[in-house]
């Protein structure tokens, strides 16, 4: 039984089986074709913060699927308020074949996989959103990697610069873990104070990450770039002050322009236009925020499918 809890979990060579799961199963879906490996399983979902694109992917990535969901919330369940969490694994996991959990500190999620019987999925925690990257990375390989007799060759990621500007938050963490992983260079660029942990992030070597306090210098020669909200989920006390230390960490058509000429603009939304990005780049012709957020439920229906059935094929 495998945990899919930050990005690390898996090797390059399940990634690179689960992107192609991904292509295949987002094709049958455009052709209207039925496909329903997960009948009778039913998938847990665990919101102790609030979300709109990992509740939407999971939920209906899982009735495409042909299984069903039970949606839990602080307010429905017993989660970590009166019961230990420890407890609730134990209960749920009995009833159910997957769960997913969107949560706050991460130990939680740790806590509950322990004492879990079935497969246990990260929505998001305050350290890692690892499904995010994934839909990330499967976006950029859509749009700039051919397709071979094995799917994608993730061999052309070597070499590749992802620029991230803003926070060093989660996203901030698990892309440095999947640069890692894969062999591309991260460009991190954040505010003093707010910089990204390697201890907490959990990368081995700085190999993987260049850090720069100029934003602009980070795009340049990037391939990718992208950003998050300033203030994350949890941090709402802090806005203020992020709004005026994040000032010039705002994702612009000159950050853009020194990228490389065919550099791909994501974000994971929700977008506060004007704030970490303005309007003329997330609207504009290099932006992919809308295939990244569908590649959510994609990328999670071949994860489900591989966490629930193995390989297949």
């Amino acid at each position: 039984m495998k945990h899919y809890l930050q990005f690390k979990d898996f090797r390059a060579e399940e990634y690179a089986y689960l992107f192609e799961r991904a292509r295949l199963i987002k094709r049958r879906f455009k052709n209207y074709e039925r496909y329903q490996p997960l009948a009778d399983r039913t998938l847990a979902m665990i919101f102790e913060k609030a979300s709109t694109r990992t509740r939407v992917s999971f939920e209906a990535g899982m009735y495409q699927m042909g299984g069903s969901v039970v949606h839990l919330t602080t307010g429905d369940s017993q989660l970590g308020r009166s019961e230990p969490i420890e407890d609730s694994a134990r209960v749920i996991s009995r009833m159910t074949d997957l769960v997913m959990i969107r949560t706050f500190e991460h130990t939680k999620i740790e806590a509950f996989a322990a004492h879990s019987r079935v497969p246990v999925i990260n929505g998001l925690t305050n350290e890692f959103h690892p499904c995010q990257i994934m839909a990330d990375l499967f976006t950029y390989l859509e749009h700039r990697a051919p397709v071979g007799a094995n799917g994608y060759d993730l061999g052309c990621l070597k070499g590749k610069v992802v620029a991230w500007v803003g926070d060093g938050n989660n996203m901030a963490n698990t892309w440095l873990q999947a640069a890692e992983t894969l062999g591309f260079t991260v460009h991190v660029s954040t505010p003093s104070g707010y910089e990204v942990d390697p201890k907490v992030a959990g990368v081995r070597s700085s190999d993987c990450y260049k850090v720069f306090t100029d934003p602009r210098e980070a795009c340049r020669g990037a391939d990718l770039v992208t950003t998050d909200v300033w203030t994350s989920m949890g941090y709402e006390a802090e806005n203020e002050a992020r709004r005026t230390a994040f000032a010039d960490w705002c994702v612009d058509a000159e950050m853009m322009a020194v990228a490389r000429p065919d550099a791909l603009f994501m974000h994971c939304l929700p977008a506060h236009r004007g704030e970490e990005v303005t309007a003329e780049v997330i609207d504009g012709p290099q932006s992919v925020v809308w295939d990244e957020a569908e590649n959510r439920m994609h990328v999670q229906k071949a994860l489900m499918e591989y966490l629930l059935l193995g390989r297949i094929g």
